[in-house]
């Protein structure tokens, strides 16, 4: 079954294992998180818990807000997320979900919000081979033809110069290298998605 935790990304560092190999991971602060609501398929059609993590300031929060988090005897939360495929019979509102959950080797899933890059080029946004830089060639970082002659119209699908990053991405199979439950965090191995100070989800590996 799913398990899971919300966290902050506080930043990257590095630590030696039991062979003496140099690690590089990720410290994430994973404060207890409230489950907010039990969700069944027979009220809700499907199978989840609600966690909620880092308490709202009071005048950000609104009357339904203050409504849904009262029935967990706590105070509205900024990063509210639900973990699927969890065992509800481990889990009632108002729970405490702590960072021992996890434990060292454990693999897991890691969702966050991408670094945004603002607007950019295709060779960067898309990873696109540029043109001969030489004297004569007027072809250099352009994103290469628009539309071709037979359709005369640019296809949908075209890989172009735009927004970049500011994504919710998921990067899979990461490893719990250690757990510090007394500080409330989680060392993971190698990066993950986000900024430091950004809010990630943590999840047991669906493909480990």
């Amino acid at each position: 079954m799913a398990k899971g935790i919300l966290g902050r990304k506080i930043g990257m560092t590095q630590l030696f294992n039991e062979e003496g190999e140099l690690v590089p991971v990720t410290v994430v602060q994973a404060d207890p998180n409230v489950v907010l609501q039990v969700k069944t398929v027979e009220n809700d059609g499907y199978e989840a818990i609600q966690l909620g993590v880092s308490d709202k300031k009071p005048v950000r929060s609104n009357k339904p807000e203050k409504g849904h988090a009262e029935k967990a005897n706590t105070t509205p939360k900024r990063y509210i997320r639900e973990i699927r495929n969890a065992d509800l019979g481990n889990y009632e509102v108002g729970q405490e979900v702590k960072v021992d959950i996890f434990e060292a080797g454990e693999k897991i899933d890691v969702t966050g919000t991408s670094k945004g890059k603002g607007f950019q080029g295709a060779i960067k946004r898309h990873n696109q081979s540029r043109g001969p830089m030489s004297h004569g060639s007027r072809y250099h970082r352009r994103p290469g033809t628009m539309g071709p002659i037979d359709p005369m119209h640019v296809l949908k699908g075209k890989k172009l110069p735009g927004q970049m990053g500011g994504e919710t991405v998921t990067i899979q199979n990461l490893e719990v290298v250690k757990v510090d439950t007394e500080n409330n965090l989680l060392l993971i191995k190698g990066n993950v998605p986000g900024a430091k100070k950004s809010f990630i989800q943590i999840t047991s590996a669906v493909k480990a």
